[in-house]
């Protein structure tokens, strides 16, 4: 096959879409495909074996660290040079809606697949008044897709419930030959902690962005005066949040890639995800192969792996007290913390890449049957009787 990717994020960003997507084109490198993949400018010329056409970007002011391209002529030329079999659009929003518009207007398949709760994510930014109107866009964008992807089993009834058709769930893997509890050092774990290695250590990793609820993790300190926080990620709430640990027993390190990610993962003692609104949340399964108790709310996508007692401990999703009481009950119950090491770890280890993508290239796939199918039955209907 040979496919058309328009996303709105890409390399150099770091977050669980641009993850996703580059696992992909690994997976469709190695399987064969052909990929070209339209970006905001500043990825690599080739990602994968994908080439990677930059496109022009603005900066978000709420977000600077995420820029949305402007979709501009030239696309088009580029597009049909590559001839694709199919479009797929990654989170459609600018450029994802060039992709929609291109794929109608040469007749090429369309998968379109949903990774952001922006409805979600508006209310936590304090515009609940915005969701009508975000849903009519997320139905306008994703209306004429042939396939609608979506992460989570969660995600799927969400986007159901308001009228998206064509649903279907495209799962997430690990890499848990890099995510591993063998990774643990003593020297990861002495920077974490800032040198005091023998307190407990908790651990977010993740954008740090309004949504997040990072501060939250401020009531497990309060109930924990012994435990120590380490903060792995960045992003336009960094500096809030230095302001608001400032003088608490709490460490930022900025991102962290490869095997330090996979050290600081194994480092640490509990892995904290206050975030209400993930659609999946890519963390929560590093973390588990990791060999790392989770705690995370009882919402969104991490339902899909996280049974409460055995695979991670659920929280009521607004309340701080009760995300506190589950890390507080992880350290108090070693026994029950092991199990849920142990069980999260082989939840884990079940979920491969390779797996994943092999079945959405069964959709993709199928997708082109049905489009070839009916192309031949319109075809048919306008052929004059013999």
């Amino acid at each position: 096959m040979r496919i058309a990717f328009f996303t709105e994020v890409f390399v150099p960003k770091v977050d669980g879409i641009v993850n996703t997507m580059c696992k992909l084109l690994e997976h469709l490198d190695r399987r064969g495909h052909e990929c070209l993949v339209f970006a905001p400018a500043g990825a690599p010329p080739s990602v994968a074996g994908a080439r990677v056409v930059g496109v022009p970007a603005f900066s978000v002011p709420l977000y600077p660290e995420l820029r949305l391209p402007a979709p501009i002529g030239w696309i088009g030329r580029t597009l049909d040079e590559f001839s694709p079999d199919l479009i797929h659009s990654v989170n459609p929003v600018s450029l994802g809606l060039a992709g929609l518009h291109h794929a109608r207007r040469r007749d090429v398949p369309l998968v379109a697949s949903y990774h952001t709760d922006l409805p979600g994510f508006a209310e936590r930014w304090g515009f609940s008044a915005c969701g009508p109107a975000l849903w009519k866009f997320i139905r306008f964008a994703h209306g004429s897709a042939a396939l609608n992807l979506c992460p989570s089993k969660q995600t799927l009834a969400d986007l159901d419930a308001h009228g998206i058709p064509n649903l279907a769930i495209w799962g997430r893997g690990v890499d848990t030959e890099r995510f591993r509890p063998c990774r643990r050092t003593s020297a990861m774990r002495a920077r974490l902690s800032q040198g005091v290695p023998n307190r407990p250590l908790l651990l977010y990793v993740g954008r740090l962005s309004r949504e997040k609820r990072v501060e939250w993790i401020d009531a497990c300190l309060n109930i924990m005066p012994d435990a120590r926080l380490a903060i792995v990620g960045d992003g336009p709430e960094r500096t809030r949040l230095e302001a608001h640990y400032a003088g608490k027993p709490v460490h930022f390190t900025g991102y962290l890639h490869g095997d330090e990610l996979a050290e600081a993962y194994a480092s640490a003692d509990i892995f904290t995800f206050p975030g209400a609104n993930e659609t999946l949340g890519n963390v929560v399964l590093e973390a588990m192969a990791s060999g790392l108790p989770v705690v995370a709310p009882s919402s969104g996508g991490v339902l899909d792996h996280i049974d409460d007692g055995r695979t991670g401990l659920l929280f009521a999703p607004e309340s701080r007290a009760s995300m506190a009481g589950a890390v507080r009950r992880l350290q108090r119950e070693p026994a029950l913390a092991q199990r849920i090491r142990t069980e999260g770890l082989a939840r884990a280890r079940s979920l491969t890449w390779s797996a994943e993508h092999d079945r959405l290239i069964e959709r993709y796939e199928q997708v082109l049957s049905d489009s070839r199918l009916r192309a031949f039955d319109d075809a048919s209907v306008r052929s004059p009787a013999a």
